[in-house]
């Protein structure tokens, strides 16, 4: 008896890696969001038969539960093909040994040219970078781009007189998610009162959520951090950096 509750213990075992692999693989697609709440509704419906028709031990329905499991596999793979494929193109271009490392250093020296250049030319710029707290809610909220992030990319997004520039940016790995973004502000009642929007906005989500908010002031052209709860002003690039570097690194070590 204690053989076959091992023996269930690690087929769902098995079963719950292979389904979160299958996630991480599809996790950046347009039907990710979708997959995911199909995923869960299925397992939890599998896990419940398996477990009644192994207890009550209904062979016949375990037949007919298995061959109707197939059906409803071969299914999903038609509905979302657009998506596999592009999910399998990507991973085909892309260097699996060097890939995390070369993407950190590109997203680190692309965000520090474009904040660089936005403080230079006093271009208010709001920046939110996701970290473990997916920011997809916030992203809805804007236009969305779905493109590599690029420094000239973002300068643009944020240039005086561009349709996109009020709101933020959501930035996802290597990706700009979205732009013209809306906030939570801040509602604590001992923020100081001659915060811009900006930067309340930035203080606010890094409140709610765990992401490293970038503001650049559009008087100043100071450089600001929000990041757990807390505001920096006047970050020097050197600090951004480090900031930066250190957030992307707590990232990978918890992923």
């Amino acid at each position: 008896m204690l053989g076959e509750i091992w023996k269930q213990v690690m087929q769902v075992g098995f079963f719950a890696i292979g389904i979160y692999l299958i996630l991480r693989f599809l996790r950046e697609t347009r039907g990710s969001t979708v997959i995911r709440g199909l995923t869960f509704v299925l397992v939890f419906v599998v896990v419940s038969f398996m477990t009644l028709i192994n207890w009550l031990e209904l062979e016949e329905l375990e037949l007919v539960f298995g061959y109707l499991s197939n059906i409803a596999l071969i299914g999903l793979i038609v509905v979302f093909q657009p998506e596999i494929r592009s999910a399998i193109v990507r991973l085909g271009q892309t260097n699996l040994f060097g890939r995390f490392l070369k993407r950190e250093v590109q997203v680190l020296s692309r965000l520090l040219r474009s904040v660089a250049r936005l403080s230079r030319d006093h271009i208010g710029a709001l920046i939110a970078i996701e970290r473990q707290n997916a920011l997809t809610s916030l992203a809805e909220t804007g236009i969305t781009i779905d493109a590599e992030l690029n420094s000239y990319l973002i300068e643009s997004v944020f240039y005086p007189g561009n349709s996109l520039h009020d709101g933020a940016v959501v930035v996802r790995e290597d990706r700009i998610v979205a732009a013209s973004c809306l906030l939570p502000l801040s509602q604590n009642p001992e923020v100081d009162k001659r915060l811009g929007t900006r930067h309340r906005a930035a203080l606010g989500l890094a409140e709610e959520t765990d992401a490293l908010v970038i503001v650049v002031s559009e008087e100043t052209g100071k450089i600001s951090v929000a990041l757990n709860g807390r505001l920096d002003h006047g970050v020097s690039l050197e600090d951004l950096e480090r900031i930066i570097k250190d957030s992307l690194n707590e990232k990978g070590a918890r992923t």
